[in-house]
C-alpha cells in the first residue's frame, strides 16, 4: 500500500506526479526544484538554488514526520557540472556527517530553467 505525501512547504507538483510517495518504510521524494513555495520565485545562483531545493526536501520530509537524517539516497541533477563545487559546498552544510549515498548528473535542461534539482529516498 502506498501513501501520498503532500505539503505546501514545497512547490506543488507541476505535472501528473506526487511530491512524495511512502511505501514499505521508504519515502520516495520527487525531484525538487529550487522554487520558494511561498512566492514561486527561483533565485538566480547555484548556491541559493541548492539551498532552496534542499529546504523543499525538508518540507516534504517534515510532512511525513521525518528529517534530513532519514535520507538514504539523493540524486542531484545539474544543468552545469562546472558549478559542482558550489553546489557541493551548500549540500555539505545540510549533510555534515553520515551523508546519504548520492549520484550527481549533468542534464541538458531542467524545468523552468533551474540550475539544480534534487530527488531523494528516505527510510523510517
Amino acid at each position: 500500500m502506498k501513501k501520498i505525501i503532500s505539503t505546501d512547504k514545497a512547490p506543488a507538483a507541476i505535472g501528473p506526479y506526487s511530491q512524495a510517495v511512502e511505501t514499505g518504510g521508504l519515502l520516495f521524494i520527487s525531484g525538487q526544484l529550487p522554487i520558494d513555495p511561498a512566492t514561486g520565485v527561483m533565485a538566480p545562483d547555484i548556491k541559493t538554488q541548492t539551498e532552496a531545493a534542499i529546504r523543499n526536501l525538508q518540507g516534504i520530509l517534515a510532512a511525513a514526520g521525518l528529517g534530513l537524517e532519514h535520507i538514504v539516497k539523493t540524486t542531484v541533477f545539474m544543468a552545469d557540472l562546472g558549478q559542482f563545487a558550489q553546489m557541493n559546498e551548500v549540500y555539505a552544510k545540510f549533510f555534515p556527517a553520515n551523508a546519504p549515498a548520492r549520484a550527481t548528473v549533468e542534464v541538458k535542461a531542467l524545468p523552468k530553467a533551474a540550475l539544480v534539482e534534487i530527488e531523494a529516498v528516505a527510510a523510517r
